[in-house]
């Protein structure tokens, strides 16, 4: 029966004999708008943090808490997503983040206090965590070897494309009214919008198929290798479901095999590539830029705008990583990228002991910190986290990553306020460049090039 199901599904999709680029580029630019979102979500307090402390009368905690609040659903949304996807499919769950992200929309932009706010912030966290995790996946388990890094690093572009469309937003809203009116009505037209793409995202996914790898896994051979002839054409799609059989024999699916040797090293560089890509202080910048900009000051429209330069470098850096990350090869940019960040946050936390805040130094700095990440430490551990795991644990591997990842965001946003008050804008830059420092010797001495590899390779490679 299934030979047969399989002959049916060949002969549905006889007249593809090569790869579909532009088929797969249109599926994963679908599943990338969960990076969108993503960005969205979380980028959209930096415009509202200010008119939110004077709403509620926040304290630097209270600050952090408001902030943190959706990160914390990030990290039960990210660890829950990869037993929940490797249940029921990676594309049902993403579905429901897109439902999520709805909800904290419209929950985050009616409360009356910061409890409710906060709720609803955790709502839509549970969404950003999950969709962190699956969007990437699912992007790295459909595409082609030799164009996976480009095409996961489409995800990291639609972040930042979503960070940047929320500054804009957050601007255009902020510029509606004055101070008095944004304290008041302000900051909830910034949340709400996020229904928009909510909605969007819901129902363009309704337009993709299932993982071809997580179809094989559950022995829906004949539907599994539809979708790679439409992606690969015919011949290499059956040479690639013959590898992914091959090693969903050999695997055992449980957590316990990616502690076994080599497997083990697997493990530790997602870890650490997740954990670093935040405690290196990107969402110090991300989230609180403007309150950065007000304290060597900056006015309120000012600071505004001068996140609308970092968005817009976020961009278009990040297109550098897609034009380099297939070619140059992962490691090489993470080392020239982090290498980079190192300088960056050395001068930046200069330019605040030495009080050089007058003129143009702190913008230039971080917009170099920002070319940095962008290019390197914003795409690639998105790129090897989806990559690196074997097919039958990769849900819950990339979980137990991406939930490092998480808890690396809430200890910045949670934290940050209170290290700016406690130890100064210097001693603080000058913390990020020491993580940068260890992440760079570890990038040197223990990531492996992963370029032009199959996932099935890779996951051999570690074995041998």
């Amino acid at each position: 029966m299934q030979t047969e199901s399989l002959n049916q599904a060949l002969a549905q999709n006889k007249d593809t004999s090569a790869t579909n680029i532009r088929y797969v580029y249109l599926v994963s630019i679908v599943a990338a708008v969960g990076g969108l979102l993503f960005g969205y979500d979380t980028a959209v307090i930096a415009g509202a943090i200010g008119f939110l402390q004077t709403k509620f009368e926040l304290t630097a905690a209270m600050t952090g808490w408001a902030v943190s609040s959706a990160i914390v659903g990030c990290t039960i949304g990210a660890m829950s997503a990869g037993y929940l996807s490797d249940r029921f499919g990676r594309k049902k769950i993403l579905l429901l983040t897109a439902v999520l992200f709805g909800v904290s929309a419209i929950g985050s932009a009616i409360p009356q206090n910061l409890t409710q706010f906060a709720i609803a912030r955790f709502v839509g966290g549970l969404g950003v965590g999950a969709a962190s995790m699956l969007s990437p996946m699912y992007i790295s388990e459909i595409a082609p070897a030799e164009i996976r890094g480009r095409l996961v690093t489409l995800y990291q572009l639609a972040i930042v494309v979503g960070i940047l469309l929320i500054y804009f937003i957050n601007m255009l809203i902020a510029d509606m009214g004055d101070e008095a009116w944004n304290i008041a009505f302000g900051w909830r037209y910034m949340f709400g919008s996020e229904a928009i793409p909510s909605l969007l995202f819901f129902a363009l996914l309704f337009t993709v198929p299932e993982s071809p790898r997580w179809l094989a896994k559950k022995g829906k051979e004949a539907e599994a290798l539809s979708v790679l002839i439409s992606v690969n054409g015919v011949v290499k799609a059956k040479e690639v479901l013959q590898e992914i059989k091959k090693v969903l024999q050999v695997e055992a699916g449980t957590i316990k095999e990616l502690f076994e040797p080599g497997l083990r090293t697997a493990m530790l560089v997602g870890v650490v590539l997740a954990l670093f890509s935040q405690i290196t202080g990107i969402n110090a910048i991300m989230y609180y830029a403007p309150e950065i900009f007000k304290s060597v000051g900056f006015g309120t429209d000012s600071a505004l705008l001068q996140t609308v330069f970092i968005g817009s470098v976020n961009v278009i850096f990040t297109f550098v990583a897609i034009w380099l990350i297939d070619k140059a090869g992962r490691k090489t940019l993470l080392l020239y990228g982090v290498g980079g960040m190192v300088l960056c946050l050395l001068g930046l936390g200069a330019a605040f002991y030495f009080e050089f805040t007058q003129g143009p130094w702190i913008l230039l700095f971080i917009l170099g910190y920002i070319a940095s990440f962008a290019s390197s430490l914003g795409p690639i551990p998105w790129v090897l986290i989806s990559e690196i795991f074997p097919t039958k644990t990769r849900g819950v591997a990339m979980s137990v990553a991406v939930f490092v990842l998480w808890i690396g965001v809430y200890l910045i946003s949670q934290f940050f306020p209170m290290l700016l008050e406690s130890l100064g804008g210097a001693f603080t830059f000058w913390l990020f460049m020491g993580n940068a420092i260890i992440l760079f010797f570890f990038t040197l001495k223990v990531i492996p090039e992963t370029k032009g590899k199959s996932l099935e390779e890779i996951e051999l490679s570690w074995k041998h």
